[in-house]
């Protein structure tokens, strides 16, 4: 069943999507749920902080926030998980030894200098430094767009997978927001199965698949 999901995009809740797969269908989930701190994107800048400068910055993104069902089930269809904010939602997830550090490079500003991700790898914590500051990008000649309010670059997600997946492996992300994952299995030459409830992202996640594919390599800044 899960061959039918390779490099699809859905649009509905997760949690029925999750329901219908198979125990351990993929290799690993790479998603970044909700967690419920500054979904105004003004309150807090460690969550969100283009939120109110973005097209969809009235959704309901941030405030409907993953319940243990959520976990649980990510945690039985995969095989690994790797879940940005899991250190908000620990008490659904076992202790490990491992989180990733994203280190924004953030300066002196009041953005947060860094988040968390859990992971289900017994191995060290490891740290990706990349500069994520509002307008500012640590690779400025090929700015990624952000569509999302919590977004990630793609340059993350693509060493994450370069360091805990292999080729050809397939990634789910059930919370996937403007689609980086898909993009960064694209570029590393994994399968991915993405799931988003917005109708809004379902299409902008399409248009950086079909961007990525028509170009060959990556120009998010490129896509409307």
């Amino acid at each position: 069943m899960v061959h039918n999901m390779i490099n699809t995009v859905h649009c509905m809740d997760c949690l029925d999507f999750m329901k219908s797969m198979p125990d351990k269908c993929v290799d690993l989930v790479l998603t970044d749920p909700p967690y419920g701190i500054g979904e105004d994107g003004l309150s807090n800048h460690s969550r969100g902080c283009l939120a109110a400068t973005t097209k969809f910055s009235n959704k309901q993104w941030d405030k409907t926030i993953p319940t243990k069902e959520y976990f649980d089930e990510m945690q039985r269809v995969s095989k690994e998980q790797i879940i940005f904010g899991g250190n908000y939602f620990i008490e659904y997830l076992r202790s490990t030894p491992c989180f990733l550090v994203w280190d924004k490079d953030n300066g002196k500003s009041d953005f947060a200098d860094c988040e968390l991700a859990w992971c289900s790898y017994k191995t060290a914590v490891r740290k990706f430094k990349y500069k994520w500051q509002g307008m500012l990008q640590e690779n400025m000649k090929e700015k990624e767009k952000r569509f999302h309010p919590t977004q990630k670059p793609v340059a993350l997600f693509t060493w994450i997978l370069n360091n805990y997946s292999t080729s050809g492996m397939t990634i789910f992300d059930p919370f996937a927001g403007s689609g980086t994952t898909a993009i960064a299995c694209l570029e590393t030459g994994r399968n991915y199965i993405l799931v988003e409830k917005e109708p809004e992202y379902i299409k902008i996640i399409n248009k950086r698949i079909e961007v990525w594919k028509e170009q060959g390599r990556l120009f998010p800044a490129h896509v409307v």
